[in-house]
C-alpha cells in the first residue's frame, strides 16, 4: 500500500479569533455607571492588547461583526498558547465581559511548509536568496493589516473517493497551489491574508483570514478562485464571518451605534497591507487557501540610503548623525518628517520588456492607495555591466512598502534586493534625479566623468546610472563602497561639491532622501 509523504511544516505563532455577542438587552438596562465602567475598561484591555502589554511579541486588532453571528472580534496572534489562555481569561475578568457571550471562536497556529520552499526545511542548505529567510519570517510572525474589511472562514481539502487531496503525488498538489497562487497575484496590494494550520487544534484544517479595504475585491477574488481547481475540486468551506476594524478608543462609539470612523474622522491605516509587513500577505502567498504556499516573497530590510549617501544600517542614531554631518556639508538630506518616503528595489536579470509587462500590471493595483507614490522600470544606462534592471517601488510609509516588496519578488528573475546583498559593503542609492531635458547629455557626460574619479577611489566599489524605461530624464545612482568612511571622504571632496552645485543647474528639483524599506 503506497502512503504519501507530507511535506514538512514549520509553526509560528498561534492565532485565536475570538468572537463575541452583546447582551445588547441588558446593556440598555444597565445604569450608566456600570456602562461607562463597561466601556474603560474594555478600552484598556483591547488596548493592552494591541500593544501587546502581556507578551514579548505578538499582534492583536479590534473588529466589529457584520450579520447575526456575532457583534465582536478580537483577533490575538502569540508566541504561545499560555498566552492566548490568558488573554482569554484577562477580558473575562473585565467589566465589558459582562455584557457578552462567546459566540464562536477559531484556534490556529502560523506556518510554513515545503510547498513554499524545500530549503528550508534541508539541514545543509540556506535560505537567503530575495529575502526569502525574513519572508519565511513574517509567515510565521505575521502583522495584522491595516485594513477595514475583514473576512475568515475556516476550510478542508477534500477527502472524497474521486476527489481526494491526500492522495495526490506532491507535484500535482504543488502544481495546484502554483497555479492558485496565480489568481491571487492579480489582487496584489488589494487583498493580504494570514493563513494558519489548524488540524488537531480546531474543527476545520486551516483559518483563513483576509484582509483589504474595499469588501468586493475580496469578493471577486473568492469568486475567481472557485473556478479554480485547487478550490473547485478539493476546497470544503465553514461559514464566514465578515468584519470591520476599529481603534479601541472608538468601543464607546461602538456600543452607542454611532458611524465608526465617525463622520470627519480620518480613515484608520495605511496601506496596501497594508499591514503590514505586514504582516500578513496578499492571498497569492498561499497558492490554496491554507498556506502550502508555492511561491516565495523577498520582504524588505530597514537599511536607510540617502540620495547623497544614504545609511548603511538600520534606521536611528547612526541615521541621524549622517543627516547632520550630510547638512554641515551642505548636501540635502531630506527631512525626518513629511518629505522622505519609503523605497523597494530589486534587480532582475529579466528581459526588461517582459519586465515591464509585469511591473505594469502590479502598478495598477498599487495605484488603488494613496500612499503609493510611484512603482517603475529603470534601465542601466552607464556603469551597469552586469545587465540588471531595477524596479523601484516608492511609498509614503514603510509598512506599505514592506508588503509591496513581497509581491515585487515575485517579478521574473529577481536575483536580490537592495539592502539585502552584499554585507561586507555600504551602499548609497540616490533618487529623484529629474533632468531638464536640455541637459540630459550633460547629466550623463558629468557622470560618466565622475565615474572615471570614483574608479580610482580607494574603496569604491561600483556606480550605476539607471533611467526610467518610461522617461529618458529621470534616472537614479546606485553606489557600493568597502565602507561608510570611504563613501563620506567621497562626499566631502571638492568634486562631489561641484557636482551638487551642477545638479542645481540641470535639474528640476534636488533629489529627496529615500529609506529602502
Amino acid at each position: 500500500m503506497e502512503r504519501r509523504q507530507p511535506p514538512q511544516t514549520e509553526e509560528g505563532w498561534y492565532v485565536l479569533h475570538d468572537f463575541r455577542s452583546i447582551d445588547w438587552d441588558a446593556w440598555r438596562d444597565a445604569p450608566e455607571r456600570r456602562r461607562s465602567q463597561a466601556i474603560e475598561e474594555g478600552i484598556e484591555y483591547l488596548s493592552a492588547a494591541e500593544s501587546v502589554a502581556d507578551a514579548e511579541e505578538g499582534e492583536s486588532a479590534t473588529f466589529a461583526v457584520l450579520g447575526h453571528k456575532a457583534d465582536l472580534l478580537v483577533l490575538h496572534l502569540r508566541p504561545t498558547l499560555a498566552d492566548l489562555d490568558a488573554l482569554e481569561r484577562r477580558f473575562e475578568g473585565t467589566a465589558l465581559a459582562e455584557f457578552t457571550e462567546r459566540a464562536d471562536s477559531y484556534l490556529s497556529v502560523t506556518e510554513v511548509s515545503g510547498y513554499m520552499s524545500q530549503e528550508f526545511f534541508d539541514e545543509d542548505a540556506e535560505v537567503e536568496d530575495t529575502g526569502m529567510a525574513r519572508y519565511i519570517e513574517t509567515r510565521l510572525k505575521p502583522e495584522i493589516p491595516d485594513s477595514e474589511f475583514l473576512s475568515f472562514y475556516p476550510m478542508d481539502k477534500r477527502r472524497e473517493p474521486e476527489d481526494n487531496w491526500y492522495d495526490l503525488p506532491f507535484d500535482e498538489r504543488a502544481e495546484h497551489l502554483s497555479s492558485h497562487g496565480d489568481i491571487g497575484r492579480d489582487y496584489a496590494g488589494r487583498v493580504t491574508q494570514i493563513i494558519s494550520g489548524s488540524i488537531g487544534l480546531d474543527d476545520f484544517e486551516w483559518g483563513v483570514t483576509l484582509f483589504g479595504d474595499d469588501p468586493t475585491d475580496v469578493k471577486e477574488l473568492l469568486y475567481e478562485m472557485r473556478f479554480d481547481p485547487s478550490s473547485s475540486r478539493f476546497a470544503e468551506f465553514g461559514r464566514f464571518l465578515s468584519a470591520r476594524r476599529f481603534p479601541p478608543e472608538d468601543l464607546g462609539a461602538f456600543l452607542a451605534g454611532e458611524r465608526i470612523p465617525r463622520e470627519g474622522d480620518e480613515s484608520h491605516g495605511e496601506h496596501p497591507h497594508a499591514g503590514g509587513e505586514s504582516g500578513g500577505h496578499h492571498h497569492g502567498d498561499s497558492g490554496g487557501h491554507h498556506g502550502d504556499s508555492a511561491g516565495h516573497h523577498g520582504d524588505s530590510s530597514s537599511s536607510g540610503r540617502g540620495d547623497h549617501g544614504g545609511s548603511g544600517g538600520p534606521h536611528g542614531d547612526d541615521d541621524e548623525d549622517l543627516r547632520s554631518e550630510l547638512e554641515d556639508m551642505g548636501v540635502y538630506a531630506g527631512q525626518p518628517h513629511g518629505e522622505d518616503v519609503h523605497a523597494v528595489v530589486l534587480y532582475s536579470a529579466a528581459d526588461a520588456e517582459k519586465l515591464f509587462e509585469e511591473v505594469d500590471g502590479l502598478r495598477g493595483n498599487f495605484d488603488h492607495y494613496d500612499t503609493h507614490v510611484k512603482t517603475a522600470v529603470y534601465e542601466p544606462q552607464v556603469g551597469g555591466d552586469d545587465g540588471e534592471t531595477a524596479v523601484v517601488s516608492l511609498w509614503e510609509t514603510e509598512r506599505a512598502a514592506s508588503t509591496a516588496a513581497g509581491f515585487l519578488a515575485d517579478l521574473p528573475d529577481i536575483v536580490r534586493q537592495a539592502g539585502d546583498d552584499e554585507g561586507d559593503s555600504w551602499g548609497t542609492m540616490g533618487m529623484f534625479y529629474s533632468v531638464k531635458p536640455e541637459h540630459r547629455g550633460d547629466f550623463v557626460g558629468t557622470f560618466e566623468e565622475a565615474g572615471e574619479l570614483l574608479a580610482e577611489m580607494d574603496g569604491h566599489r561600483k556606480t550605476d546610472l539607471l533611467i526610467n524605461r518610461e522617461d529618458e530624464n529621470d534616472m537614479f545612482i546606485a553606489s557600493r563602497w568597502d565602507s561608510r568612511e570611504d563613501a563620506m571622504q567621497f562626499f566631502r571632496s571638492d568634486a562631489f561639491s561641484e557636482a551638487v552645485e551642477f545638479g542645481r543647474d540641470v535639474l528640476t528639483d534636488r533629489p529627496r532622501h529615500v529609506f529602502l524599506a
